[in-house]
């Protein structure tokens, strides 16, 4: 297992629809939300548009940028996501 990145979240700006907003997420995830889009052929800005477009109105951008990339490395790795219990420990 590989440490993980405990740099904090950076914001960034992105345009959708012709407005500017800025998101802030952590490094790991903006790497995965730009390697998906590249992987979709897409620009950064298209795929935030098309996230933007799906999400619920009660749920931020940024929790739908994570919840994006995280399905999309759930898919890929064919493993089906757990919910979570709440427990960190996996002998409760």
């Amino acid at each position: 297992m590989t440490d993980p990145d405990w740099r904090p979240p950076a914001k960034r700006s992105l345009t959708i629809q012709g407005h500017r907003t800025s998101v802030s997420l952590e490094p790991a995830f903006w790497d995965g939300f730009r390697a998906l889009a590249a992987r979709r052929g897409m620009a950064l800005n298209a795929l935030a548009v098309e996230i933007d477009a799906a999400r619920p109105h009660d749920v931020g951008l940024a929790t739908a940028i994570r919840l994006t990339v995280l399905g999309d490395l759930t898919a890929r790795l064919d493993q089906p996501m757990v919910p979570s219990t709440g427990n960190i420990s996996s002998n409760q």
